[in-house]
């Protein structure tokens, strides 16, 4: 059959049952004892159809065994070099820690990609944290952050070059990139690794990850599929140490011109004024839901914080009020954040905000309801009104830290 997938007329008895089994609402059904039709634009091919029907009535073709001369064409570990304005950012010098490990253990150079302008200085800080060689494209086009060009130069960098493993750092840029390289290139993404490793035996790379709001922990294979791609989640491995001493290269790459479009185009940059510490990079972080009542109470947050040293999250219902800005919220649709200590100040602890700080080492809850949710993953617990108890703790670590 040509399509991969379809629904043998002379089998189908129009029950619907391949409708309701299908997750991604790829299959239709115009009336009853129609026929359904599969839309092959969303169908993943995950075989929840052909489970469901107890007709045999429809076909899928099996997905071809890899080529292990094209998967053994791919070496090397690559890492996606984030920067701003030049400056690497921290998340880069965490993955090239563990793609150290990684390429030590498959035999393969360690590589770093880095898109910009101007990038010399940043190429060459690259090599001195542990990066073999540096794929470099500069151009003014590329000097700020935009998916469609980056995206495109990646999607070619990597055919050019094939890489064994791509890693990207879990940070707004990296997942509103890397899913755009994944996608064209037919390979298999994890989001939000908090562990790589590689098989002994067949040397693919072990992804790590906590799923089902962090109760479980999977770990995942992409066998079949070159690069295999994963983002990490910052805070969770440790940065390469610096080297000048180290040796690599810098390569510089040419880019066709027509790969640098984009649809888009950025009119200003306004940047934020935030007092306290970026939650990507604060090992404490005091966050605020709606049992902060208002957006003016957030302040005694920011006092705690700021005596404590630590960044200031939210809620999705505290950004969803507007009592916050949403690069401060924290959960499955904002920053999942990993740092030493987390409080959690007025936050009932839905499992969508658990999702994205369930993972910090320690979790201390302030809630007046006894029985919120937050308490069960809590590691101390403080049941009281949230406007008396946080100025008395803030109070208490100015005095204990001199402040």
């Amino acid at each position: 059959m040509s399509d991969p997938i379809q629904i043998l007329n002379d089998k189908c008895v129009s029950c619907g049952a391949c409708v309701k089994a299908c997750p991604f609402d790829a299959i239709s059904q115009a009336e009853r004892k129609t026929i359904p039709v599969i839309d092959l634009t969303k169908c993943t091919l995950c075989g929840a159809c052909v489970q469901a029907c107890k007709f045999d009535a429809i076909l899928m073709q099996a997905k071809p065994a890899a080529d292990a001369n094209a998967i053994a064409a791919y070496k090397d570990v690559w890492v996606f070099a984030e920067q701003h304005e030049g400056r690497v950012q921290s998340i880069t010098y965490e993955l090239l820690g563990e793609g150290r490990k990684l390429a030590t253990d498959l035999g393969c150079r360690l590589c770093a990609v880095l898109l910009g302008h101007d990038v010399k200085a940043a190429a060459a800080g690259l090599i001195a944290r542990g990066a073999d060689i540096v794929y470099a494209v500069d151009r003014p086009e590329l000097a700020f952050f935009q998916d469609e060009p980056y995206a495109a130069v990646l999607v070619e960098l990597v055919r050019r070059h094939k890489p064994a493993i791509f890693l990207c750092g879990a940070s707004t840029m990296g997942r509103s990139l890397v899913s755009r390289v994944a996608v064209p290139l037919r390979a298999g993404l994890t989001a939000d690794c908090t562990g790589l490793a590689i098989d002994p035996e067949s040397k693919n790379l072990l992804q790590t990850r906590p799923a089902f709001g962090g109760n479980i922990m999977a770990t995942i294979v992409s066998p079949n599929a070159r690069p295999q791609m994963a983002t990490v989640r910052h805070k969770v491995m440790k940065e390469a140490p610096l080297d000048l001493t180290h040796q690599g290269k810098v390569r510089i790459e040419e880019i066709a011109f027509e790969l640098l479009a984009s649809r888009t185009r950025r009119v200003k940059f306004e940047l934020e004024v935030e007092t306290t510490l970026n939650l990507s990079e604060a090992n404490i972080i005091v966050a605020g839901g709606r049992g902060m009542q208002k957006p003016e109470n957030f302040a005694m947050l920011r006092e705690l914080a700021g005596a404590i040293g630590a960044g200031v999250g939210a809620s999705r219902a505290a950004v969803d009020a507007n009592w916050i800005p949403y690069s401060h919220q924290v959960g499955q649709t904002g920053k999942t954040v990993c740092p030493k200590i987390y409080i959690a100040c007025g936050i009932s602890g839905q499992i969508q905000h658990l999702a994205g700080m369930s993972s910090a080492d320690i979790i201390v809850a302030i809630n007046k309801d006894p029985e919120a949710p937050i308490f069960k993953v809590a590691t101390y617990g403080i049941v009281g009104d949230i406007m008396t108890i946080v100025p008395k703790l803030t109070a208490a670590f100015r005095a204990a830290l001199g402040k």
